[in-house]
Order: structure tokens, then C-alpha cells, then sequence
């Protein structure tokens, strides 16, 4: 009797069809991220390479008592006059250059709140009366100043005492106080910070413009 399943052909009665596995994008989505990372790693390092650093220069402080040429606008003089220091005023007076001229005095400072001239100060005094009296023709004025401290009025009064404390020196020592006019620069044009101490105490000077000669 023959078999119902028994094949002639050949083919087996059975036959296991295996199920395909969905692709795994997972090792490939992880390799992606990983260049991509490594893409943007080179990218920022390049970028670094190519970064320009701008020289920065560093300003050191003079030391003290020392004189330096500074440009500064004050109410005496035009906006390009230079900043001299004192010791250049008798050069300038036998010179031929034009005035107005601002100089500042070396060393003649004052204390806070006060229009004193100190007595470490004496001796600047003492070389600019010796040379104004040198050349009677020539005419000045000085502009008193003050640090940033205190009221606007106060500072400005205070700046004028100054101004006037120097002309009296001056003529005690022989200069014609006709030659001589005095005027207050306040607080303005300061030649240092006024969040130091030190820089105040340079703040708080006077300044001598030779407005003929």
C-alpha cells in the first residue's frame, strides 16, 4: 500500500523555512557618533591652532619722584600742549618754541584737604622762582587740581587754594605777582587713579603754563 507521504520526486515532505533577523543598526548608528565626535574634536583643535593671541602691553610704574611726559587737556593750555617737567622750563623760556606751554611740577604735591605747600617741596619752588626771575618777560599760570574725593565746589575751591599757595611762594621769592595768574582745575584731567591712595596724592598737584614770554 503505498505511503500517502511518500514523495516521487524527491523533495523532502518537510521543509524549515528559517525567519530572517531585522538588521541590527545599533553598532552602526554607535560607529557614527563615535567619527562624528571625533570630527568635531579635530575641528575645535584646529580652530586653536589658528587662534591669534594679541600682545598685551604691560605698563610698569615709574618710580616715584620720577618726571614723565604725559599729553593731557587742561583749562590752561591747547589739547596737544605737552606735560614737562619743570626742570625743561628754563630751556624752553630761552628757546623759540611757542607758548602756550604746560609743565608739571616734579615734585609739589599736597596733602588731602589742604593748600599747604609741604616743606619736602621747598626746593621746587625755590628753582622755578630762580628762573622766572631769570626772564622777567615771561608771564604765567597756574592751575591747582584735586583728586576725585569730596563735592565738585569743594574740589574746585580746593584746586584754586593750591594754585594760589604756589603763586604766594613764588612772589615771596621774588617773582611779580602781576606775572602770575592763578586758576582751578578741580578734579578733571587727573594724571592717575583715584582708587589708590598714591594715585590720589598725584592727583592733588599744580600745573604751570607759561602763556608769554
Amino acid at each position: 500500500m503505498a505511503n500517502p507521504n511518500d514523495r516521487r520526486d524527491g523533495a523532502p515532505s518537510h521543509v524549515h523555512i528559517e525567519k530572517k533577523k531585522g538588521f541590527n543598526w545599533l553598532p552602526w548608528l554607535l560607529l557614527a557618533l563615535g567619527l562624528l565626535a571625533l570630527l568635531l574634536a579635530l575641528s575645535r583643535c584646529d580652530r586653536d591652532d589658528k587662534a591669534v593671541v594679541t600682545p598685551v602691553d604691560i605698563a610698569t610704574e615709574s618710580p616715584a619722584g620720577a618726571a614723565t611726559d604725559v599729553v593731557a587737556t587742561t583749562p590752561n593750555a591747547s589739547g596737544s600742549a605737552a606735560l614737562a617737567g619743570t626742570s625743561g622750563l628754563g630751556t624752553y623760556l630761552a628757546g623759540t618754541e611757542p607758548t602756550p606751554r604746560t609743565f608739571t611740577f616734579e615734585k609739589l604735591n599736597f596733602d588731602s584737604a589742604k593748600s599747604d605747600i609741604r616743606p619736602a617741596d621747598a626746593a621746587e619752588i625755590d628753582q622755578i622762582a630762580g628762573t622766572l626771575v631769570q626772564y622777567p618777560n615771561a608771564r604765567i599760570r597756574i592751575a591747582g587740581y584735586a583728586d576725585a574725593r569730596g563735592t565738585e565746589p569743594a574740589n574746585i575751591a580746593l584746586g584754586k587754594a593750591r594754585a594760589d599757595s604756589v603763586k604766594a611762594a613764588l612772589v615771596a621769592k621774588g617773582v611779580d605777582e602781576g606775572r602770575i595768574e592763578t586758576v582751578s582745575g578741580g578734579e578733571n584731567d587727573a594724571v592717575d587713579t583715584n582708587a589708590t591712595a598714591a594715585g590720589r596724592f598725584e592727583n592733588r598737584r599744580t600745573e604751570l603754563v607759561v602763556t608769554a614770554r
